[in-house]
């Protein structure tokens, strides 16, 4: 019986939290650095982290709030610091909002009954029955904001004005949502107190699936190579959230059919049953010459690799060519179809550089799977032509 692949399942979920965020290190030193030094003299900061989709904002903003709340504030634990998290796209309202809070403080009210001016001072009485520090942390906030609803974060960045104490606030959005404040709350979010997450780039997203794979699968069953194919496919978006599903994706199809480790044609396998781009629709604009090159690129595929040597699958054309009773051409010509296809994103071609060969892949669907619709389009075409 196979070995199992998968070994902690929950580590393989969008949601759970890793103890380490790769190349997000610098990012969440500096966020440390700010929250804890103004908690620590009993001063609030408010930020806003921004990024993408995927780009790990939600996980360094929890991550920041579990090692804030780690750090002993003094020897009296009413001074450790404490973190509040809410996802305002569940909470999408002044008031749904603040409930949260309440239930964080242990002061909780009923849904109605109390205005939001009342539901604020029972939360500051909350808050003063602790002398603990009090980090907020908003996640989606601009589905709150964009409802209309800025009063809130108004009075949580005037903590001290009214009446709050040393509160501290973490915004966190996929854009820029300092537009939908007004102008008094606007001026507590200088230059230093914003920070944007950029995209991640493919050698990091290879990084974060090699380290999420070190936690949730059998060591050996992934390599780099296919840490990088992963990251090539999510690379367009840089995001990590499809990193990781295309690894957890390529991790069950391996295990489904009794493998040792994960494949390229798993992983191609995950890419096609998640996001699927080379469609028949795509495959039918196609004429028979480059329908063949494809034909040749699946074909040279089905092996261990990620890649395939540009001349192997211009040999491998070839063959295919007269299989089928097509003229192949020359190299240019052969070429000239290989730089179509990677126009239309149908193929990815690595030039040559430093010696190494240039190479193709294609990670949109398994090679074996695009072999057979290849063989019955391109029989279906000799048969109208012949």
């Amino acid at each position: 019986m196979p070995e199992e692949i998968i070994l902690r399942e929950e580590t393989l979920d969008a949601s759970y939290l890793p103890p380490s965020l790769p190349h997000r290190e610098k990012e969440l030193a500096l966020l440390r650095e700010r929250f804890s030094r103004a908690m620590a003299v009993g001063q609030g900061w408010s930020q806003l982290l921004t990024g993408g989709v995927g780009s790990g904002k939600t996980a360094l903003a929890r991550l920041l709030a579990h090692e804030i709340e780690r750090r002993q504030g003094g020897k009296d634990r009413e001074e450790v610091p404490r973190t509040i998290y809410v996802n305002c796209w569940r909470r999408n309202s002044d008031r749904a909002v603040i409930l949260a809070l309440l239930n964080e403080v242990n002061r909780p009210v009923p849904d109605r009954g109390f205005s939001v001016s009342e539901m604020m001072d029972t939360f500051e009485k909350g808050l003063r029955e602790s002398a603990s520090p009090t980090l907020v942390v908003l996640d989606e906030v601009s589905t709150l904001l964009k409802a209309g609803s800025s009063k809130l974060i108004y009075m949580l960045t005037r903590g001290r004005e009214v009446g709050l104490g040393p509160l501290s606030l973490l915004l966190v959005a996929p854009q820029d949502v300092l537009p939908f404040l007004d102008a008094a709350t606007r001026s507590s979010f200088g230059v230093t107190h914003r920070l944007h997450l950029r995209k991640y780039d493919r050698a990091q997203l290879a990084d974060i699936v090699l380290a999420r794979a070190s936690l949730a699968l059998r060591p050996g069953v992934l390599d780099r190579s296919l840490a990088e194919q992963v990251a090539r496919v999510a690379e367009a978006q840089g995001d990590a959230r499809l990193a990781l599903e295309l690894l957890g994706g390529a991790a069950h199809r391996a295990e489904e059919r009794g493998a040792r480790e994960i494949s390229a044609e798993d992983v191609r396998w995950a890419k096609a049953s998640i996001y699927p781009t080379m469609t028949e629709e795509k495959l039918e604009g196609l004429a028979p010459p480059s329908l063949l090159v494809l034909l040749a690129l699946a074909r040279t595929l089905k092996g261990p690799g990620t890649w395939a040597a540009l001349e192997k699958v211009r040999k491998a054309h070839a063959s295919a060519c007269e299989e089928f009773g097509v003229v192949p051409g020359s190299r240019v010509s052969f070429w000239r179809l290989v730089k179509g296809l990677e126009h239309e994103g149908l193929l990815e071609m690595e030039y040559a550089h430093r010696g190494a060969p240039a190479r193709l892949t294609q990670d949109e669907i398994p090679a074996s799977m695009l072999e057979l619709v290849l063989q019955e389009r391109l029989g279906r075409s000799s048969a109208a032509t012949g």
